[in-house]
C-alpha cells in the first residue's frame, strides 16, 4: 500500500533538501506514519478495489471505506449449509450505501430463506472500488508526525536531570526522534475520516 505523503511533500514543507542522514529514515518513517493514520481513521485512502464482508442493518449495507466510485457486485452469505446467492434486487446511493431488496428477483432461492428465520443470510460480501487522490490535511498530518521526528533533536532515549540550587528533577525520556505518534491535534483532523457507527445483523423482507 502505497504511503499517504512523499519525499517531495516533506521538502516542500521543510524548505530545505533533506540531508543524507534524514533522507536514510524517510521510507521507514514515512511507512510508519501512513500505518498509523490508517490505523486509527480506518480508512486506506488512495484508489482500490476490495471484497468485504459485512452485516446488513434494516435492510442497508454500510460501505467502510469512502469514497466509494464504485459496487460490483453483492453475494449473500449461505447459513445452515445454504449455498452463497450473489443477488441483483440492490441498490447503491452513490454515497457509500447499498439498500438490498427482499430477494424476490433471485431464481432458485434456497428455501431455508423463507421457512427459517434464521436462514436469511445477515452477512453480504461486497465487491467495490474506493479512494481517490490522498486529501490534502491527511497529507499535511503525515508530514507533520515524519517532520517532527527526523528534526528531533535526539533520536535516542535517555535521563535528563538537572539541579537549581537546593532542587534537582530527573526526567526520562524515550526519545522522540525514534518513532512517529499522533498529536492530539493531528487525531482532532483525523476524527472527520473515522467512522464510528457498527453494523447490527437483521432479517431482511
Amino acid at each position: 500500500m502505497a504511503n499517504l505523503a512523499t519525499k517531495t511533500d516533506l521538502a516542500a514543507r521543510l524548505g530545505r533538501d533533506l540531508t543524507c542522514e534524514e533522507d536514510a529514515r524517510l521510507d521507514a518513517l514515512l511507512a510508519d506514519a501512513s500505518a498509523l493514520v490508517r490505523s486509527y481513521t480506518g480508512q486506506n485512502f488512495g484508489p482500490a478495489t476490495s471484497t468485504v464482508t459485512l452485516r446488513s442493518q434494516a435492510g442497508m449495507i454500510l460501505l467502510p471505506q469512502r469514497p466509494v466510485t464504485r459496487v460490483t457486485s453483492v453475494i449473500a452469505i449461505g447459513i445452515n449449509g445454504a449455498p452463497n446467492v450473489g443477488l441483483v434486487d440492490w441498490w447503491w446511493d452513490g454515497l457509500d450505501k447499498i439498500r438490498l431488496g427482499a430477494g424476490t428477483f433471485v431464481i432458485n432461492l434456497p428455501e431455508v430463506w423463507w421457512d427459517d428465520d434464521d436462514g436469511y443470510p445477515g452477512t453480504f460480501a461486497v465487491t467495490y472500488s474506493h479512494g481517490a487522490e490522498v486529501p490534502p490535511d491527511v497529507v499535511m498530518v503525515v508530514c507533520g508526525m515524519v517532520l517532527r521526528t527526523v528534526t528531533a533533536p535526539t533520536a535516542v532515549g535517555g535521563i535528563t536531570s538537572e539541579t537549581i540550587g537546593p532542587y534537582s528533577y530527573r526526567l526520562e525520556s524515550a526519545g522522540i526522534g525514534t518513532m512517529v505518534s499522533l498529536s492530539e491535534a493531528e487525531r482532532k483532523t483525523l476524527d472527520r475520516y473515522r467512522r464510528t457507527t457498527g453494523m447490527i445483523s437483521v432479517r431482511v423482507g
